[in-house]
């Protein structure tokens, strides 16, 4: 699997991206919307499932590098997650701080709901995002999607609200007319 952007390439991480990704969820402000920055084990954790992701789904959270070096800059892909009893593809991104604001994330946004409908015939799309986080919020706006609930997750003790972003099939079709 891949999907390649004008400026990225979206590709399954393989052992030798590990540290790049203990790196990044070690970043304390990175990992704010997680309100800490993981240990060791939680980041072989949360790298193993991605790695089983890809063997049982196909897909999941994909290695983002630079095309012109192939520099490992984060992760997005699409995962399953839960909202409200109900499982659903959500469209989702973490990216180095140093390469915030430089529109990668909506470049990985957008090929990833292209993906998602073209390629895995997805009818609806989500994005679970964080209430303090407006630069997150602003990027599902400019991805076409339209904020439908919020809900509490609850994360190390603390409930935190989150708002829920989504776009059909349907309307991906026409924003494309």
């Amino acid at each position: 699997m891949l999907i390649e952007t004008n400026r990225l390439k979206l590709k399954p991480m393989c052992n030798d991206n590990f540290n790049d990704l203990k790196s990044l969820l070690q970043d304390t402000e990175v990992m704010y919307a997680y309100e800490h920055p993981f240990s060791d084990e939680e980041c072989k954790t949360w790298f193993n499932n991605q790695l089983d992701r890809y063997k049982q789904k196909g897909y999941g959270l994909l290695g983002v590098f630079l095309k012109e070096d192939n520099t490992f800059i984060g992760q997005a892909g699409i995962t399953k997650q839960n909202v409200n009893d109900e499982i659903v593809d959500e469209i989702g991104y973490l990216l180095k701080k140093e390469y915030w604001k430089k529109g990668y994330a909506i470049e990985c946004a957008k090929a990833l709901k292209e993906y998602g409908f073209n390629t895995l015939n997805l009818q609806k799309m989500y994005s679970i995002i964080r209430d303090n986080n407006t630069s997150s919020q602003n990027v599902a706006k400019r991805n076409n999607m339209t904020k439908t609930i919020t809900l509490l997750k609850h994360y190390y003790n603390i409930d935190m609200p989150h708002y829920v972003y989504c776009i059909s099939k349907d309307e991906f079709l026409k924003e494309r007319n």
